[in-house]
């Protein structure tokens, strides 16, 4: 198990390389000075403008600037600072548990409807209750975020008075309309991969031949559908995590939750090259460990899977 770690950990390198040398060079490939862009209106001076440059590297060469910022995140833990001195490590520090936060309300909202429904449509193929569910799932897919946000936030929020519509300041319960608002999508297709492998699971012979031992259907699904129905489902929930973690800038907005998300915008609308970089290379990092828990979670759902 600890070579099995190890070894995913070195092959996750030159993915972070790979992806954060793309960010690099698409967001410092942009037209426009940022340096000028920083003054406004009024144009600093030759002299201001070469100090600067020449303070944040910006006269080196694109792979010369990269191995900067990347030598700073994997050997000090530093992300850069911004084009006004501040750290991007700390600007991330007050943002990134928000957005944690509402992207782990939505992993429970969708793990808890998602597998629960299809659970319910998979013990009732075919009848009623399966289609309503398959055409409710079509439904959540169909609508976009910006839509759903809203909608619910008048309907709920306005109308109703359940939830909170805007910030944190009600701690955890601010969270669960935007949570249910993000993993909308990924509840549909929660539900659906979790019926479609459970179907699955339930016509393996071994499901037969326990069936005609004479047990307990709860005790059958339960112990031996389920739990080898939920290895591609972890797999899902894993990666998705990421996706919560880069698509929770939309609702962010809608909700007004001072988040990653917030920051992103922030960095793109004030050219701000660190912040937005800064910010794709810690979302790379979540993706990297969500995945390599998803790897060590199969050894503990299929006995059969060992790392060696």
């Amino acid at each position: 198990m600890g070579r099995y770690v190890i070894r995913r950990l070195l092959q996750a390198i030159p993915v972070l390389l790979g992806a954060t040398l793309l960010i690099f060079a698409i967001v410092f490939a942009l037209p426009g000075d940022p340096i000028r862009a920083l003054a406004g209106e009024k144009p600093p001076s030759p002299q201001v403008v070469e100090v600067l440059r020449e303070q944040y590297h910006l006269n080196d060469p694109l792979l010369l600037q990269y191995w900067y910022y990347i030598s700073g995140v994997l050997f000090r833990g530093d992300f850069g600072t911004t084009f006004q001195n501040v750290p991007v490590g700390d600007l991330m520090k007050a943002t990134f548990p928000t957005t944690l936060q509402l992207a782990l309300t939505a992993l429970m909202i969708q793990a808890v409807i998602g597998v629960g429904l299809g659970l319910w449509a998979a013990l009732r193929r075919g009848k009623a209750e399966d289609t309503m569910i398959l055409a409710s799932t079509l439904i959540l897919i169909s609508v976009p975020t910006l839509v759903s946000g809203f909608v619910l936030q008048l309907l709920l929020g306005v109308k109703l008075g359940l939830f909170p519509i805007a910030g944190t300041s009600e701690g955890w319960y601010s969270f669960l309309l935007p949570g249910f608002v993000l993993a909308g999508g990924s509840i549909a297709y929660l539900t659906r991969l979790t019926r479609t492998s459970l179907v699955e699971t339930l016509r393996s012979d071994y499901i037969r031949t326990a069936v005609a031992k004479g047990m307990n259907r709860r005790r059958v699904v339960g112990r031996h559908g389920l739990r080898n129905a939920l290895i591609p489902l972890v797999t899902f929930l894993g990666a998705d995590l990421g996706n919560l973690m880069g698509g929770a800038v939309i609702t962010e907005r809608i909700f007004n939750i001072n988040g990653v998300g917030s920051l992103l915008i922030r960095g793109v609308y004030e050219r701000q090259q660190p912040i937005v970089v800064g910010v794709v290379t810690a979302l790379v990092l979540v993706y990297i460990l969500a995945n390599l828990v998803v790897d060590l979670m199969y050894a503990v759902l299929d006995p059969r899977i060992r790392y060696e």
